[in-house]
């Protein structure tokens, strides 16, 4: 998650961008500011993701091999 400030601003250019319009700089900002927490929110997404384990109504473990792969090359869950 990006911090406190930097959404405080990317919210605050976006209010400016729809009420009076962005100069260049706070154009260039705010793609800056978007491409970092869109990584952001890849990089938590994805570690939610991978950090998952399905199991079945038996409780049988039913995750996706690709996932259990994933798990395994980084130490998840003990696979």
């Amino acid at each position: 998650m990006l911090p406190k400030p930097q959404l405080d601003r990317i919210n605050e250019l976006a209010r400016k961008a729809k009420t009076e319009g962005l100069t260049l700089a706070e154009q260039k900002e705010q793609i800056e500011l978007r491409k970092k927490y869109i990584e952001n929110f890849r990089f938590g997404m994805r570690n939610t993701i991978e950090g998952l384990k399905v199991v079945d109504d038996d409780n049988n473990d039913v995750t996706p091999e690709k996932l259990k792969q994933i798990q395994h090359e980084k130490g998840i869950h003990g696979r």
